[in-house]
């Protein structure tokens, strides 16, 4: 027997696909914040998961599991929730369990008002345990902050415990559920989000293309930042060069006054040795040996 066939035994298919239901009770949300925030959670979900081939995520839909619920015109479906394992990649305006295999919720949230805050603890509660078997389900109050969730533990739900940042676990996502203070569609408030495992925030799309953003404009100042001090490291090392070359040229031109000197040094000495020997050819032309004129001298001198 499948769950339809135990809530409402006496209806065919036929019966249940001949059925005219509405999609809209023409009352709106509670407020712009309840409104962004299911939004919010269903975009971001989207952005962490782009392929909806596996899931389905909705908010505000009128959920039919049964005729009873039908007869009896109960069409009020959750703020948010999401179904595992089917095709969400075509849209719907309501969500028949029937129409679906037999699919209900893995996950429900709620976002209270003052007008909804007991039966979304009480009746709502009941129905998800009991009848719609949601693994997890979770309330959050706007007004005073209050985060509450169930997991389901055999057949009664088990109250989650917040971690040290009063985030619950949803492990049907794998995601925690917690509260975050930012801008959303332009309004500074304290919305209900979705974190990794390691904490991070799931970003929605403008969030994820402006995180890419800013990483690729950092990337490129680094590279800019790269760029320029190679370029410095060049300039420094063709100053180096520059410099070692003057040093070259100046020790070149030292050795070159050095061999200059050097040379007029042996120049000079050439001429005293050339005017010496002049000398001493007079000398020896006016019959006077020149080496004995030295030793006379050299004796006198003495």
């Amino acid at each position: 027997m499948t769950v339809l066939e135990a809530q409402a035994p006496v209806l065919t298919y036929p019966t249940l696909l001949d059925l005219d239901l509405p999609y809209e009770d023409g009352e709106p949300l509670e407020s712009n914040w309840h409104r962004a925030d299911m939004n919010l959670l269903i975009e971001v979900l989207d952005q962490l998961r782009p392929d909806r081939s596996n899931y389905f995520a909705g908010g505000n839909m009128f959920i039919y599991y049964s005729y009873e619920q039908v007869r009896n015109r109960d069409y009020k479906g959750p703020d948010f929730f999401v179904v595992l394992g089917v095709d969400g990649r075509h849209d719907r305006k309501s969500w028949v369990v029937w129409e679906e295999g037999g699919h209900y919720p893995n996950v429900i949230i709620e976002l209270l008002s003052a007008s909804t805050a007991v039966y979304d603890k009480t009746g709502k509660k009941t129905l998800y345990e009991r009848t719609f078997r949601t693994p997890d389900y979770f309330c959050y109050d706007p007004d005073t902050q209050e985060l509450l969730g169930w997991r389901l533990a055999g057949d009664a739900y088990l109250q989650l415990e917040p971690n040290e940042d009063d985030w619950l676990w949803c492990e049907e996502l794998g995601l925690w559920l917690g509260e975050w203070e930012g801008e959303y569609l332009g309004v500074q408030a304290t919305w209900l989000r979705f974190f990794t495992p390691e904490g991070e925030l799931v970003l929605t799309h403008k969030e994820a293309e402006r995180r890419r953003t800013t990483i690729e404009r950092r990337h490129a100042e680094a590279e800019r930042q790269r760029a320029s001090t190679a370029l410095q490291r060049a300039e420094t090392e063709r100053q180096r060069a520059t410099a070692a070359e003057q040093q070259a040229a100046a020790e070149r031109q030292r050795a070159e006054v050095a061999e200059q000197q050097a040379d007029a040094e042996r120049q000079r000495s050439a001429a005293f040795a050339q005017e010496n020997e002049k000398m001493r050819a007079l000398l020896r032309a006016a019959g006077i040996d020149p080496d004995q004129s030295s030793s006379t001298a050299s004796n006198l001198a003495q």
